[in-house]
């Protein structure tokens, strides 16, 4: 279960910031299998002056509409798997939400079943190794 932080431009308009979490939602689905339902996306606007950033890091020019897409999940998918997520969630924001592919900035933090509870105070770990219905 993927939990998504996404930080954006406190101007970005409603309808860019649900193409913006429908972008990366979908990217998730596609890239990496996660089930339609398991979308967790906390949108993080920000205003003027609350990000300080390099606008030419690595070689790439930024604008002032930077999207920071920060994703903890579960560790286990390979390197290419997340470099296809990666360019699929750009892509998706370009097409989708009008971001422009400099502009998309991610992050990932890997842990394991252990480290989440999902619901009702239980730990993951016990709803992976159930088998059979509780």
């Amino acid at each position: 279960m993927p939990f998504v932080h996404t930080y954006l431009p406190q101007s970005t308009s409603t309808s860019q910031r649900d193409a913006v979490v429908q972008g990366i939602h979908q990217a998730l689905v596609q890239g990496i299998g996660m089930p339609e339902d398991e979308l967790f996306n906390m949108v993080h606007p920000y205003a003027p002056g609350q990000f300080a950033f390099s606008r030419s890091f690595n070689g790439v020019a930024r604008s002032d509409a930077v999207v920071v897409v920060e994703i903890t999940m579960r560790r286990g998918r390979s390197d290419a798997m997340k470099k296809a997520l990666y360019a699929a969630i750009a892509r998706n924001l370009h097409e989708g939400a009008g971001v422009a592919p400099a502009d998309v900035f991610i992050f990932m933090h890997e842990n394991d079943y252990s480290d989440w509870s999902v619901g009702h105070g239980r730990f993951a770990m016990a709803l992976v190794q159930q088998t059979g219905a509780q």
